[in-house]
């Protein structure tokens, strides 16, 4: 099985902490549009043997189109690929986006999940993300999306300048009231050329506290987990059936493709990215051309991205896979390299499965880098 994501690169307006690819101008919209359903025609033979179980929007702001253009490039993926019966469906929306018109929209035209960016429930922390939306736009949209979608998901995030535990706590809970069944919640980082980082430099909000972010993800796996959910990612916590199957796609290796500027494309050898440029992407699709860009990955590499993911999922890295796809080598220096961490109780084995601890988590990613393996390729 495999995904097809489809990156809409346009939103309202820029948030403070945001580094992905859009345009705040909308004059090309309906272009763009007619371009990602060529783009998804013209790579058709990619999948001629696979079969679709996921279609994603993401961006960007894929909410800012038309339910019109969304359901024209949803039937130019049946049209073109082989399609399961009922696939995971799901657009990416900005509360200020859904209105009950517009959300009883989507839900008859094949969308059957949605992924709402309400970021926090708090005004002054919307304002200094510069998100479009403001709280009561944000309760009202969940008091209406839940009457019309049972699969929703809601990003959060954590680690605000100061944003203490009570008021993460008060996120969680007014999260919880509307009986979400899968949240997605993210540390604030600050990525280079964006509002905040030059906010942060002339000293206009006060510098990110690691500490505060690791007290926050921690409350934040208790308290979900005391709910019901389960952390099946580090970002990520679902109910039982409610797991994001796109994104569990990439975290278990499957093939996706990428539609539109800047997305990537995995096929399980090699990974490609389409041009970060609207004006340059729209040039090449006019003459069906896809501006991809793409490298063929070594053994080493895909051992590495595999103890990435691995680590950062319940499903952890199986030892017996590392043996059998990388061979002895790899098994040994995974070893080496994890015991110490093992000895720190920062992770584990159990059933023959190198897993992180409790204690691990928030720690995953910079465990796994250094288990990567830089030198046999």
């Amino acid at each position: 099985m495999s995904g097809i994501y489809i990156h809409i690169p346009f939103c309202k307006q820029a948030c403070h902490y945001c580094d992905f690819h859009f345009s705040t101008s909308l004059k090309k919209k309906e272009e763009m549009v007619l371009a990602l359903a060529k783009e998804i025609a013209l790579r058709k033979d990619t999948f001629k043997n696979e079969v679709v179980e996921t279609i994603y929007f993401g961006g960007g702001t894929p909410s800012i189109l038309q339910t019109a253009d969304l359901r024209f490039l949803i039937d130019a993926v049946f049209r073109h690929y082989n399609v399961i019966d009922r696939p995971e469906i799901t657009v990416e929306a900005n509360p200020d986006d859904l209105s009950e018109a517009r959300i009883v929209e989507l839900s008859q035209n094949k969308v059957n999940r949605l992924s709402i960016g309400i970021q926090s429930f708090f005004e002054d922390d919307l304002k200094l993300m510069n998100r479009a939306h403001n709280v009561a736009e944000a309760k009202q949209c969940l008091q209406m999306a839940t009457k019309y979608f049972d699969n929703i998901s809601i990003d959060l995030i954590y680690g605000m300048p100061n944003m203490s535990s009570e008021k993460w706590l008060q996120n969680i809970e007014t999260a919880l009231s509307y009986n979400i069944p899968h949240i997605s919640s993210y540390a604030l980082t600050v990525e280079p050329k964006t509002a905040l980082h030059t906010f942060i430099q002339k000293e206009l909000i006060p510098p990110l506290d690691d500490d505060l972010a690791q007290a926050h993800f921690h409350l934040l796996v208790e308290t979900l987990e005391n709910n019901d959910f389960i952390h099946y990612e580090l970002s990520n916590f679902g109910k039982e059936g409610y797991f994001s199957k796109n994104n569990s796609s990439y975290w278990l290796g499957k093939k996706y493709i990428g539609i539109g500027p800047s997305a990537h494309s995995y096929d399980g050898q090699k990974r490609g990215w389409n041009v970060a440029n609207n004006a340059l992407y729209l040039k090449a699709l006019a003459e069906n051309k896809v501006p991809m860009e793409t490298e063929r990955l070594t053994k080493t590499d895909r051992y590495n991205e595999y103890i990435m993911t691995g680590l950062r999922t319940i499903w952890g890295v199986s030892l017996d896979r590392i043996a059998a796809e990388f061979g002895k080598t790899y098994l040994d220096y995974l070893h080496q390299q994890a015991a110490k961490y093992i000895e720190d109780h920062l992770l584990f084995i159990d059933d023959n499965t190198l897993r992180t601890t409790q204690r691990g988590k928030f720690l995953s990613d910079g465990i796994a880098s250094d288990l990567f393996l830089l030198n046999l390729e």
